[in-house]
């Protein structure tokens, strides 16, 4: 049970996927392959401009929004309501006027050409759907979040001091949100409309030929037999997964369907087993080559090419699973936990026989990166190869019918993504009419000073508190537009740097307590306190925490160059990782005791410096402690 009754139901609890039955179930499942099929067509071959793309997108996915998801947790989930037909029916009408308006928006020039009455009237409609969409889709949480932007935007004027604004009137906050680029129909929606709808169809065609069976398997097989088998399988099982979803909630519900009642009946205590797959699940996001949709929005949003984006972030990413899994291997290893059973077990050599043709696709996803293709054409192609490989296996072959389901699922599942990244363009045309980035920019100089660390510090914090109860992409995109100008502009943080810094605080958002929505999921599974499952996985994955301070303090962690001094701070950075997942654990072939385990934690943190004193200072004393450490006969605590 929760410490706070009714908080993840009230805030945090989004509707159910419904299943409608006869005719309405195949039509509307018609639409969503449809659909599908018309996003993978504009977003690779056609010339669509990028402004009708995004608004077309928008409008078209709002419909099947209030047709396949319910009001409500608890609401029937077959059966459509009146009330629904409605809204599907308002999002549908819409849709045909931005859609029959979408050259006079791109070509009208905001705030000189007053808006029509029609216009002020299907703004005002589209703004209180995106509101419900994002409720049912997302949770009342980011609905009210928004909300409490847009009264800031139309009230703020009242407001006196540094946080008030000049007099916004109605008409200018709807022609701000509903008809630029800068706004609804801006960055996040374009990015769901391209990047991550063809990389979900990638994940939701791979996961229908049976690959995530196989990446399961794989991992049993590699991880089963040592100590801690069971949570080392959840580790890597739900990075496979992880990349490819994107999402830490989804990975939980995934992958944690299976790892976590596995570790279970093998002794593991529910909060144990809960914290070890959150803590693995909320890893994906942030592992390469796909890594969600918060590295597209940032490729976008910064300009930086998404290819160099995902090379910065491979060492960092690796980092963090070697830091939960040494932690997982301590922990087992302290408490005895026993590997899988033998028959538990695949073998190697037959898992990867009988499946190796699920790396192919991943195969061609890395090549296409490498030669240069476009993320969305990336994405097409590795999709197609999924297909093509799964006639390689007679169980799987994805024919006619299962790439139909594939399709309409791909776009069911893009509507929770959708929802949330519509919310944050809403906020950031908020952000942009009021000036509130440079806001907390004067807000950050007042409290930090010159101190770049303090700024940084309070940067982690500011993004942990928006991303509560968020999905990864909208809370980056809300830390980018809020923060990153302060830390690039003022600072002088390099971009790639300071936005990758951002998004590793974003994506931890989704374990950070009091909210923690991976651990709600998790909660459920493994019928445990969520709070303390949070609280469990923000331990395991404490390197996680120190990991982006080295872009900063030790840049050479984003460089892959085989070069003398990249190499050397890299391996700092390595050292630094596992003697600080040593310190958290507290055990090292025998118990730690606490004035060691600080000392073990200030050495490790000296590793993630670039400064050759520092790095050299932490080497000797880590090196001294687990010298006296190995001295002793190991020693496992019951």
């Amino acid at each position: 049970m929760s410490v706070f009754p009714g908080l993840g139901v009230q805030l945090f609890s989004i509707g159910h996927r419904r299943h409608p039955r006869g005719v309405t179930g195949h039509l509307i499942t018609a639409y969503c392959a449809g659909l599908a099929l018309w996003t993978l067509y504009t977003a690779t071959f056609s010339r669509i401009d990028a402004l009708a793309l995004t608004v077309v997108f928008l409008c078209l996915m709002l419909v099947p929004c209030f047709l396949m998801i319910t009001a409500f947790a608890k609401t029937e989930s077959s059966r459509i309501p009146f009330y629904d037909w409605v809204l599907a029916l308002c999002a549908a009408t819409c849709a045909v006027y931005f859609i029959s308006t979408v050259d006079e928006i791109a070509t009208r020039i905001s705030l000189f050409t007053p808006l029509s009455d029609v216009q002020v009237f299907f703004a005002g409609l589209l703004i209180l759907l995106t509101l419900e969409a994002t409720r049912r889709t997302v949770g009342l949480f980011l609905m009210l979040l928004v909300v409490l932007f847009i009264l800031y935007n139309l009230f703020g004027d009242r407001i006196e001091g540094a946080l008030g604004h000049g007099v916004i009137t109605l008409n200018h906050f709807l022609d701000i949100n509903i008809y630029t680029t800068d706004a609804l129909f801006g960055v996040p929606v374009r990015v769901a409309a391209t990047y991550a709808f063809l990389f979900v169809m990638f994940g939701t065609f791979l996961e229908k030929a049976r690959g995530g069976d196989f990446f399961f398997d794989l991992s049993a097989a590699l991880t089963g037999r040592s100590p801690g088998g069971p949570a080392k399988v959840a580790v890597v099982s739900s990075a496979f997964f992880g990349t490819m979803s994107g999402s830490p909630t989804s990975d939980v519900v995934t992958t944690g369907s299976i790892t976590i009642p596995m570790m279970k009946r093998l002794g593991y205590r529910p909060v144990l087993a809960g914290g070890v797959e959150v803590a693995a699940s909320t890893g994906g996001s942030l592992l390469p080559p796909v890594m969600g949709s918060a590295a597209f929005i940032m490729a976008e949003f910064t300009g930086i090419d998404y290819g160099d984006i995902v090379i910065a972030a491979l060492l960092p990413a690796l980092l963090y699973y070697v830091g939960i899994m040494m932690q997982v291997h301590l922990r087992a290893v302290k408490l005895g936990l026993q590997p899988l059973p033998g028959d538990a077990v695949p073998a190697f050599g037959a898992t990867l026989k009988a499946g190796w043709i699920y790396l192919l696709p991943l195969g061609v996803l890395i090549l296409a990166l490498a030669h240069g293709y476009s993320p969305t054409m990336v994405a097409a192609i590795a999709s197609v190869s999924v297909i093509a490989v799964s006639w390689l296996n007679p169980k799987a072959r994805l024919g006619p019918k299962a790439i139909y389901e594939a399709l309409a699922d791909t776009t069911v599942r893009m509507l929770g993504v959708t929802g949330a990244c519509a919310a944050a363009g809403l906020v950031i045309g908020g952000i942009t009419m009021t000036g509130l980035a440079s806001k907390f920019s004067f807000m950050a100089f007042t409290l930090a000073g010159d101190w770049t660390f303090v700024a940084l510090l309070l940067s982690a914090i500011v993004t942990i508190i928006l991303g509560l109860g968020m999905p990864t992409p909208s809370a980056y995109v809300l830390a980018a537009v809020l923060i990153g100008p302060t830390l690039v502009n003022d600072f002088g943080i390099p971009l790639l740097s300071a936005h990758l810094f951002l998004m590793y605080f974003a994506v931890m958002s989704a374990m950070t307590p009091p909210v923690a929505v991976a651990a709600y999921a998790a909660a459920a599974i493994a019928q445990a306190n969520p709070l303390a499952i949070a609280v469990t996985a923000v331990k395991f994955s404490f390197v996680a925490f120190v990991i982006p301070f080295s872009f900063i303090y030790a840049p050479d962690v984003l460089a892959l160059r085989l070069e003398p001094i990249v190499i050397l701070h890299a391996g700092s950075v390595v050292a630094g990782t596992v003697v600080l997942a040593i310190a958290m654990e507290g055990f090292f072939r025998h118990a730690i005791t606490t004035p060691v385990r600080l000392l073990l934690l200030s050495s490790g943190l000296l590793l993630f410096s670039s400064s050759p004193v520092a790095s050299i200072a932490g080497i000797l004393f880590s090196s001294a402690v687990l010298a006296w450490q190995l001295r002793k006969r190991p020693v496992t605590l019951p």
